[in-house]
């Protein structure tokens, strides 16, 4: 199913939930019920989402739903997909729905196991680059000169962000993928195609949240877009763990870093120097990157 051809019946996501003004998660849960239609069970590790769908009978998903705590994800939807397995609901499609903190962090070592083991569901990472949901907290997924409320001085992260794709390209999945809200086609088809897939899937979701990032709710979709165009977030799918390609190529005169980083309050402390170095960090990952794809074996 296209999302043109997208029918409100098949809408899993009601209104009227308790996600912020252009929250990027609550956007991404949107595409992918469009995308993997309605036979989902979601597991969702403690996140905003966990606040998003609340607790029956008010939830916000038509979908049945298991909340999980924070390092657990990845045990959970395994036995989740094992038990419907164990029941004859062979074609159910599980999701497993965590934050930064639940992939990145906490939640890291129970995403490993999973790879490792091949569980056969989709772990979706919707990264808003901090701990949002419990008060904007640095996590390894923020980036270098972001503010924080954790920080030390003068609150701004200090380090570069952890390469998620590159650590589940190690364990050699049968697929895993960026998206981001700005690209919903790019994101459609990623999923429709993990779907058709079995064993771990893994989803890499950039998801801009107004409140944490300090940008306004109708910025989201444009701000997706320039982390693309300026190189910071690439599109991409890799397959097997060895075979990268692209999916979406920005033109060649990119954006530059400090206009996307320029609309985001959070990064109003840097000065130009720290924004030249960021810029030389984006343009070496996109290097690499670009090896990669040219060169799937090295």
């Amino acid at each position: 199913m296209r999302i043109e051809e997208y029918n409100r019946e098949t809408e899993i996501l009601y209104s009227g939930h308790n996600a912020c003004p252009g929250c990027g998660g609550a956007l991404t849960v949107r595409y992918l019920s469009r995308a993997l239609g309605p036979n989902l069970a979601m597991a969702i590790t403690a996140s905003c989402w966990s606040i998003i769908v609340g607790v029956p009978p008010l939830t916000a998903l038509k979908c049945p739903v298991i909340h999980c705590p924070f390092p657990s994800a990845g045990s959970v939807g395994g036995g989740l997909k094992r038990g419907l397995n164990a029941r004859g609901h062979h074609d159910t499609t599980v999701v497993v729905l965590a934050g930064d903190g639940g992939t990145f962090d906490i939640g890291l070592q129970a995403l490993s196991g999973a790879a490792q083991r091949n569980e056969d569901y989709i772990f979706i990472c919707y990264d808003n680059e901090a701990y949002m949901n419990t008060g904007m907290q640095t996590s390894s997924a923020t980036p270098f000169g972001a503010r924080t409320t954790t920080a030390p001085y003068p609150l701004f992260r200090q380090g570069q962000k952890k390469d998620i794709m590159q650590i589940m390209a190690a364990h050699s999945i049968p697929y895993a993928a960026t998206a981001t809200v700005a690209f919903p086609e790019d994101m459609e088809k990623k999923l429709q195609k993990a779907k058709e897939i079995k064993g771990f899937r893994f989803m890499h979701v950039l998801s801009p949240c107004p409140p944490g990032w300090g940008i306004e709710s109708s910025d989201t979709i444009n701000l997706s877009r320039l982390a693309v165009y300026s190189n910071s977030f690439p599109l991409y799918e890799i397959t097997g763990g060895v075979k990268w390609e692209m999916t979406f190529l920005p033109e060649k005169k990119k954006t530059p870093l400090k206009e996307y980083l320029s609309l985001q309050r959070r990064f109003r402390q840097v000065d130009d120097k720290i924004i030249d170095s960021l810029q030389d960090e984006v343009d070496h990952d996109w290097d690499k990157l670009m090896k990669r794809v040219q060169n799937p074996q090295d």
